[in-house]
């Protein structure tokens, strides 16, 4: 499946941002889907993903209550709402989609990659 990252860009700290990630292929619905994030200088980080379904999903601690991670299976679309950012959430924002059975946090879990979309988050 390939994937494609859109939606980023600057906007100053508390305020939000959407990204989208369209995926190619009819078999979006059988992967876990999910986003990371990698700021210069720092490792990938785990920001958020979601079962096949949708009805089950997993934040980092740092994003939580802030993020909101969603898909729709129609249209091969995965989404994250981002609220109050904060100058620290400062990265390029990865889609991932997963084989394995289970949502993970580990990077290496995820099979496919997209390019990424940047988000800047000025103070």
């Amino acid at each position: 499946v390939q994937l494609q990252a859109s939606g980023g860009g600057l906007v100053q700290a508390g305020g939000s941002l959407r990204l989208s990630c369209a995926a190619s292929g009819r078999t979006f619905r059988s992967y876990i889907m999910g986003w990371f994030r990698q700021a210069p200088g720092k490792e990938r980080e785990f920001v958020a993903a979601l079962t096949r379904s949708g009805s089950s999903t997993r934040y980092a601690d740092n994003v939580k209550g802030r993020f909101t991670v969603s898909r729709d299976n129609a249209k091969n679309t995965v989404d994250l709402q981002m609220n109050s950012l904060k100058p620290e959430d400062t990265a390029t924002y990865h889609c991932v989609g997963s084989n394995r059975v289970l949502v993970s946090t580990t990077a290496h879990e995820y099979d496919f990659w997209g390019q990424g979309t940047l988000v800047t988050v000025s103070s």
